[in-house]
This record gives structure tokens, sequence and C-alpha cells, in this order.
């Protein structure tokens, strides 16, 4: 069995090395990209991935090569390994361009390989293309991971690589903070650093959807004083987190106030701050507000758009009108806006969550003939039919993600996975775990747990050992914690 794939394995190789009409001219780059993906992803054995690459012949260009790497953004060491290989290729090898070193330094710091992400760094400072984007990148994979210290402390070196920190680095930082629970901090730095720079409305924009969050209205309130008596002006940014933080905050007729202010003061609302409103009422189920709203909007000649959109799905949703939803689906592309995989996934989980499966896998059946799904669409699919027993339709979901060369999530492989360990089918586990180790992504403490008794509770030791030995591979970098 082997042996018939490697031999299958070596034909596709040579594919992807050949022309449409012969020679060495490569085919377009969107369709090089796409072939060097599925090398890449059905490679089964990491350390054999720069072989496989060598083997094809394919000279990679800045364009494929940022394009391979976006399709890859889920799988953070087998980016790596493309983006090693493609930089190292003979004759000068590929002059990556500075989307793909973010995209690679991105996914990196998804897997928590921290030191190779500042070795990419090192390598973008050596190529004098390293910005402040970078470090914006870093300091929000940081905050996202709890290391808030690391984050203030990756602002702090930024001028040993050669790049100032500017306002719009500390506008990074101060987001990065608030945007992860973390607005008592950022509040903190903007209180001691202020004076170095000169905060603008994104400034206190950024901090007063900090507290919105929190949520702690006086607070909020405190900073739009204080951003008034700097002498800076609430743009439309403002209005728009203002609205936001009182709907959720459920003081909805608060922030209608707040919409007709800043019309008095000839701001026109955005499409956001609409979608805002809908979707606020139909979660209190006020339908009929939200309808209204809906069409306050276009008489008001705002064009709505696909969020707008997804609001008053949403609000029809809560309500259970569902043939409501499907219409706004038909409106929407009578009026030239495609329906997106939010706007499915709405759908989907709102009939899931009132355990109507049999409708929503209609629904998804429905989703596939007209738009692609996303890594939400396929976990949710996966957990409904696990939840229910059915993993051969898990498995089944699984194996169409497959052919359409989407690469899973984190989550979509823990989901499986433990449907799979509830089933007590632990052989497949293990494949999947291998999958997912193989593809760089390191599985959650709780489902390698969960296989691991499992394992033990077999007597299948042999089996955790070899797995853990594949864990100890992918984290050798090491993993800097």
């Amino acid at each position: 069995m082997e042996g018939t794939w490697l031999g299958a394995h070596k034909v596709f190789v040579r594919m992807l090395s050949s022309s449409k009409g012969g020679g060495d001219v490569l085919v377009d780059a969107a369709d090089t990209a796409k072939r060097l993906c599925k090398l890449i992803i059905s490679c089964r054995k990491a350390s054999a991935l720069e072989l496989e690459l060598d083997h094809s012949g394919v000279r990679v260009t800045p364009d494929v090569a940022e394009r391979v790497l976006e399709r890859l953004d889920n799988a953070g060491m087998l980016a790596y390994r493309f983006f090693e290989w493609a930089r190292r290729q003979r004759r000068g090898g590929c002059a990556h361009t500075v989307r793909s070193y973010h995209t690679v330094v991105s996914s990196l710091a998804k897997i928590r390989q921290y030191q190779l992400m500042w070795d990419v760094v090192a390598v973008m400072r050596r190529e004098g293309v390293v910005n402040v984007e970078t470090f914006g990148i870093i300091m929000r994979k940081y905050v996202r991971a709890q290391k808030v210290d690391e984050a203030v402390y990756t602002f702090n070196i930024m001028d040993k690589y050669g790049v100032v920190p500017n306002l719009a680095a500390f506008n990074s930082l101060l987001g990065a903070l608030c945007k992860s629970k973390n607005v008592r901090k950022a509040q903190e730095i903007f209180d001691k650093m202020s004076s170095e720079f000169n905060p603008d409305a994104k400034t206190y924009s950024i901090l007063l959807e900090g507290w919105g969050r929190a949520p702690n209205l006086p607070k909020m309130r405190e900073v739009y004083s204080e951003m008034l008596d700097a002498g800076c002006q609430p743009d439309i940014v403002t209005y728009g987190i203002m609205v936001d933080t009182l709907c959720k905050t459920g003081r909805v007729e608060e922030a209608v106030h707040v919409v007709q202010d800043m019309v008095s003061r000839g701001c026109q609302p955005t499409t956001f701050i609409y979608s805002v409103l809908v979707h606020t009422y139909g979660i209190e189920m006020r339908i009929e507000d939200a309808v209204a709203t809906f069409l306050d909007m276009e008489k008001d000649g705002i064009t709505p758009d696909v969020v707008v959109y997804n609001a008053l799905v949403t609000a029809f949703c809560k309500s259970k009108k569902f043939e409501n939803a499907f219409r706004v689906l038909v409106d929407m592309e009578g009026h030239g806006i495609t329906p997106n995989s939010r706007t499915w996934n709405i759908i989907i989980n709102s009939l899931i969550s009132l355990g109507r499966d049999d409708e929503a896998y209609r629904v998804f059946r429905r989703m596939i003939k007209c738009c692609q799904p996303d890594s939400d669409t396929y976990t949710m699919m996966i957990k409904m039919f696990c939840e229910n027993d059915k993993v051969e339709m898990a498995l089944k979901v699984w194996k169409y993600m497959g052919l359409k060369q989407f690469l899973p999530s984190m989550h979509t492989f823990s989901v499986l996975i433990n449907g799979l360990c509830h089933k007590g089918d632990v052989s497949q586990a293990c494949v999947l775990l291998e999958d997912m180790i193989e593809k760089g992504i390191r599985p959650p403490g709780s489902t390698f747990g969960k296989l691991r008794q499992l394992l033990l509770k077999e007597g299948r030791k042999d089996v955790l050992d070899f797995l853990v030995e594949k864990m100890k591979i992918l984290v050798q970098e090491p993993l800097f914690d």
C-alpha cells in the first residue's frame, strides 16, 4: 500500500513540474500555487517535504510563494518549511514579499513557535523589509496568547530592529491589549506614554472600545470627555464604537440618540452602525424594529452591504422565521450581493441550536453549490454529526473538505478526534492526530489527553509513545512559551 502511494505521489510530482504546453514554462501563479499546496498537504511525512518540493522541479516566484503561504496559514510548520525551502532554492532562491514574511510570522506565532518567528524577523531585518506592521502582528499574537509582557517588550525593542516606534505602532499595542480584555494595561501604558506621541481619534477610539468591552461605561464616558478636551473630534469610527457598546450593554435607545446626534453634526451613519442596530433588535426579538431600521437605511440612500444583510438574517433566525431569512438571501442576490460563508453559517448554526440537524445539513449541501465553506462551517457540521453519534457523516464532511483542499484548523481537527474518541475509534483518532502533527498543528492538551487515556486503557502504550515522539519532533525547534 505504501509503495502504491509513493508511486502515485511521484506521478503527481511529475505532473506538477510539467507545463500546459510542455517545456519549462510555468502555468499561471494561481494554478501553480494550487498545485504546490496539493503537493504539500498530501505529503505524509513532514521530513520528506523538502525532497518532494525539490523533485517537483518548480521554480517559485515571489507571487506564487505568497499565494501558497496564504493557503497554508493554518499550518505553521508546513508554511515555515515551504518558506525556507523557497528561500534556499538554487540560483539565489525566492525573494519573498513583505506579505509572505508577515504570513509566516503570523503562522509561527499562532502555534507559539516564537523563536522561529524571531528568526524570520531577523531575516527581514537583514533584507531591510521589517516595518511597523511586522511588530503589530507580533504584538497582537502575543497578547492573544495572554503574553502581555512579551507584547510590551516587542514594542520597546522596535528601534533595535531599525524601526522607529510611531503613533501607528503605539495604536497597535493599545489595540492588541484592548481586544484581548487587557484594557487596564492599555490605559496604564497610554497614561504613561501618550506624551511621547500625539494621540489621534483612532487612539481614543481604541480605548473607548476597550472600556466598552469591559464593560465599563463610566470609564468609557471619561475617556470620551478627555478626547474632546484634547481637541480631538470623534469620527465615524468613534461613533460606531459608541453605538456598538451601548447596544451590547442593552442601551439601544441611547445608541439611537447617538446616531441622531451624529446625523445632526453632519456625519452620515455607516452600514456598520445600521448593522449593529439591526442585529441588536434581532437579538432582543424586536423583529419589526430590525426590519424598520433596515428599510430606513435604504430610504436614507445607503446601499446595504453583506454585513447589514447578515444582521437581518440573524434577526429572522433568532425569531425562528427561516423562510424570511431565505427571502433575504434572494433579495441579496437581486441587489448583486453574494451571500458569504458567514451568511450561511448564521442559518446553519441557528438550525443546529434548535436541534433541526437534518435541515442544517440540507442548508449545508445547498451552501456548497454556491459558496465556499470556511473553517467555522466545517467545524459546526462535524461537531453536529459527532454529537449525534453520526461519526460516519462527520467523516464524510471531512473527506469533502479534503477534496476541496481546505486545510483543517486546530479546532476542526480536535472536534473530529474528540468525536472518534467518544465513539471508541481510537485507531482512526490516532491517524488524524498524526496527520495534525505532520501539518505542524499542535493539538490542544485536552484532545491529546483524551486520546492518551484511551490508549493506556487499551494497553497501547507503544502507539502513545510513537505519538509523543511525533510531538517532540514538532516542538524540537523548540516551542518557546
